[in-house]
Parts: structure tokens; sequence; C-alpha cells
């Protein structure tokens, strides 16, 4: 018979999960990663379109949908719930690549392997609620590791946080964790390969 988590246990969980939430890891990748490439008026112009075209619509559209109860919670929980959210990440995700590829004549490949990532992970829905938390922890691991290795290692170590934090909270399975481990693992090799080839 499984232990009921200790109330203190349930709190880091609680916090792991919330401050790691895939939202507010891109954001913290996005910050560090513009802060080591650019000025401080550079890395507002980068930022600025990835977070008006799809961080606002998506954190916006999600709580509307809490408050209107077509989902539970914030996390998105229900597998059902999550389809209609899919659609609407990667509808914004596809408004900011042609951004992108419209105003600067290239094709951002984060969020291209991001895009993908998350179409694997709708695919895989139908099938099993894979970790949404913790596939997207894991990419952004990869990331980090073409920052630095030391980042991407400390990153990969909360990754694996996350993923417990989800277990503990009852918010997946262990299997559920493993699959968007797996998933993320393999769209993450690939970023890393393909990142190293055009380097």
């Amino acid at each position: 018979m499984l232990k009921t988590p200790s109330s203190a246990v349930l709190k880091v969980s609680k916090f792991i999960s919330g401050f790691f939430n895939p939202m507010n890891s891109l954001v913290i990748y996005f910050i560090v990663f513009s802060t080591r490439n650019f000025t401080l008026a550079e890395a507002t112009q980068n930022f600025l379109p990835i977070f008006l075209i799809t961080i606002v619509p998506i954190s916006s559209w999600i709580i509307y949908n809490v408050r209107t109860k077509k989902y539970t919670n914030l996390d998105v929980s229900d597998r059902k719930q999550r389809k209609s959210l899919y659609f609407f990440i990667e509808g914004a995700m596809l408004v900011y690549l042609f951004f992108v590829y419209l105003k600067y004549e290239r094709i951002d490949m984060v969020l291209l392997f991001l895009l993908i990532l998350l179409i694997v992970m709708q695919i895989s829905n139908y099938f099993i609620k894979s970790s949404m938390h913790t596939a997207i922890n894991i990419f952004i691991a990869a990331l980090f590791f073409t920052l630095s290795p030391l980042y991407g290692l400390i990153w990969l170590i909360l990754s694996i946080l996350v993923g417990i934090s989800r277990i503990i909270l009852k918010r997946h399975t262990p299997a559920e964790v493993v699959s968007g481990a797996v998933i993320a693992g393999m769209v993450s090799f690939i970023y890393l390969y393909t990142h190293i080839q055009i380097q």
C-alpha cells in the first residue's frame, strides 16, 4: 500500500509543478537566451513577438476556459479537455512562425521543434495523457544544453523533479510521465542533432 505524501512533500511538489509549468519554463529559457545573446533593446525586440503572439493568447485562452468551466484547472489535466488546448497552442505557434518568416525570412528552429513536440504529444493524447510538464521541461533542458552543458544538466535534473512532482500530486501516472519524457527525449535528440549540423 502506497503511503500518503506528507504535507511538506506536497507543498514542495506544488511549488515545483507550479513554478516550472511549461509557460514559466519557456519564459525563463527565452530570458536567459536573450540576455546571453542580445543587448536589452535587441532582447526586447526578440522577446516581444513571442510574448504577444504566443504567451499572452495561450495564457488568456487557458484562464478563460477555466473561468467558464470548460477546463477543470490551469494544468488542463483532463485528457479530453486537452484536445482543444493543443489545437489553440499549435495555432498560436504557427502564427508566430509565419510572422518570423515574413519579417526576418528565417525559420525559428526552437519554436518549430516545440511545435513538432506538441503535435506528437497531441497524437499521443489519443492513447495516453502524456505529461506536458515533463515533456516541455526536457525539451527546454536540450535548449539550455545548446547554451551551456551545465545549464542543460541542471534543467534536466529539474525536469526529473517536475515529473516526480506530477506523480505525487496525482496529475499523472508514472506511465504518463515516462511517455512525456520519451517523446521529449526523441524530439530533443533530433533538435540537438539539427542544431549541431547547422552550426
